[in-house]
């Protein structure tokens, strides 16, 4: 809408037009929950926060004396409710979790990858003011706000909003950095990190900063680090999400009151109707639960290059910091065909040659994970769990401390399982018993080293990759079983195209070896090992011959 209709429609719905007001509150809800959104970081209360905003600027709509400056007057409007929220927050709702993670869905709704992608989870490790701000100027890069309507937002010259920016961005990169060093392997770091409750706090942006400053491993980036304003520039406003409603805005008002008091069915359509967002293939939904939606395939594809795998060896391979051997090696399982599901569990393999490209991943429907844990379950500590619901792919990440703590390694196991679970690929750029060049401290591969002992393996159980994949089909819970070596792993929701990136990046792009293809495309694909359909008091003791 150009700059006259608006005017136009403002004017209209300022002299009573219910068809301009419908228009007015369906054009501008999107960039209030934008700013809303991003400044609380999907916190419980941002539904009440724009509720509040759009409310609030119906009633007053008659006081606006210059249709121009709409934009700027609903922003100021949003952020005096956002500040008034944070006033009025008592302190045991301090600690209150988010219902849904803002930065999080930012990257599943727009679908960013790489450095964009490292900026919107770099959110999280910023202070209530600064994501306040970056609200703000977010949507200025992106060409949704000028820098005169975020002075006017925030109530300080464009001059103090210039220092307040700059000072706001420095900060940011620190977080970005951060954000980096986490999902790298980093030994020091997992060591520095190991009462850290996985919630980002500014003590903890701190702390990491230090260790980034002075560690070569984390402060050296594969790429150039682009400047944020570079990376936002282009990037449209998040939609809004499915069953997101505003029908709390008339306050103690029902609907029928709402209608006698001049209220358009229209617009209480608006205020309580679930408003349907399709973006780059990914429907959200209320509450922060993502589905990634997908049209019907046919039946999946076989994978050509790993079959089905027989019952585990007796005995693990000895840990060796040698380069792995050349061709991968799984033999065809003497399963017979009507053998119920779950009789497949993986063999002991070598690790595929560095060079060797993966199979294709067969095509499994998709309708999204759900996670007790959040986008990013981190476990770090014996007895944390995560619960997963729904059909798709899931990312276990592992970061083994031999330094901190050597010796044999209770697995992590999977319990309860309700439904199908798949282990489908094996990817991160290595296997943990890879090599790791120029290695600090004594590691010689991501299981540990000569210098300072090694994290050993049950008998029988596969070797671990960076970055474990699996798909499923109904729900189950993963826990953390630590009691000798160290070690933690990181839970994310993920989806078919992730894997395919991840598995795909090889040698050439830095890498120490492409990964691997498992998934068979049928139900005799491998399932892990330490999975049951039991809940045992204790999971350390689920069996090794997975039970599913």
């Amino acid at each position: 809408m150009d700059s006259e209709n608006r005017r136009a429609v403002i004017t209209a719905a300022q002299a009573g037009d219910r068809r301009a007001l419908d228009e007015l509150v369906a054009g501008w809800l999107p960039l209030v929950y934008n700013i809303v959104g991003r400044a609380l970081n999907g916190h419980a209360d941002v539904d009440d926060v724009v509720q509040e905003t759009m409310l609030r600027a119906v009633d007053n709509l008659g006081s606006l004396r210059a249709p121009d400056s709409f934009r700027s007057w609903l922003v100021a409007i949003a952020m005096r409710q956002i500040r008034d929220r944070a006033r009025r927050r008592t302190p045991d709702r301090l600690e209150e979790a988010a219902t849904s993670d803002f930065a999080e869905l930012t990257v599943l709704r727009l679908q960013l990858e790489g450095q964009r992608r490292e900026v919107a989870e770099a959110v999280r490790w910023l202070d209530d003011e600064d994501r306040q701000l970056l609200s703000l100027w977010w949507l200025e890069v992106a060409g949704e706000l000028t820098r005169r309507e975020l002075a006017a937002a925030v109530g300080i010259t464009r001059q103090h909003a210039a220092v307040r920016v700059q000072r706001m961005k420095e900060r940011l990169e620190t977080s970005r950095g951060i954000v980096r060093a986490l999902d790298g392997a980093c030994p020091d770091l997992r060591e520095v990190t190991g009462r850290w409750n996985g919630r980002p706090d500014s003590v903890w942006r701190k702390r990491l900063a230090r260790h980034i400053r002075g560690c070569g491993y984390c402060g050296d980036t594969r790429e150039a680090v682009v400047p944020a304003e570079h990376l936002l520039v282009g990037i449209a406003l998040v939609p809004l999400p499915v069953g997101f409603t505003l029908s709390l805005a008339f306050g103690g008002k029902t609907a029928v009151a709402a209608t006698s008091a001049g209220w358009s069915a229209k617009l209480l359509g608006a205020f309580t109707k679930p408003a349907v967002a399709m973006t780059a293939g990914a429907t959200i939904v209320a509450g922060g639960a993502y589905v990634v939606t997908q049209p019907p395939d046919a039946p999946p594809p076989r994978a050509a290059s790993i079959p089905p795998a027989p019952a585990p060896a007796t005995s693990a391979p000895p840990r060796s910091s040698a380069p792995a051997a050349p061709t991968p090696k799984s033999s065809p399982s003497a399963t017979k065909k009507s053998d119920p599901y779950g009789t497949v569990v993986d063999a002991v393999d070598r690790a595929p040659d560095p060079n060797a490209r993966p199979a294709a991943l067969p095509r499994r429907p998709e309708s999204g994970i759900t996670s007790t844990g959040g986008p990013k379950a981190v476990m770090q500590h014996r007895g944390d769990s995560v619960t997963l619901t729904g059909r798709g792919y899931v990312l276990v990440r592992w970061q083994i401390s031999p330094g901190s703590r050597p010796g044999a390694l209770v697995m992590p196991s999977w319990t309860g399982l309700k439904g199908r679970l798949f282990h489908v690929a094996s990817g991160g750029w290595r296997r943990m018993d890879d090599p790791l060049p120029g290695a600090p401290n004594g590691y010689a591969t991501g299981m540990g080293g000569p210098a300072i002992g090694y994290a050993v393996l049950p008998p029988g159980t596969q070797q671990m990759w960076q970055n474990e994949y699996f798909y499923l089909d109904g729900t189950v819970t993963l826990t953390q079983n630590e009691r000798g070596c160290d070690y933690g792993i990181t839970v994310f929701p993920s989806d078919r195209e992730a894997v395919v990136r991840d598995i795909n990046e090889g040698p050439a792009d830095g890498a120490l070896r492409y990964g691997l293809v498992r998934d068979t495309g049928t139900d005799s694909a491998p399932v892990p090992q330490y999975v049951t359909r039991s809940a045992p008091a204790d999971p350390s003791t689920v069996p090794q011959r997975s039970r599913v």
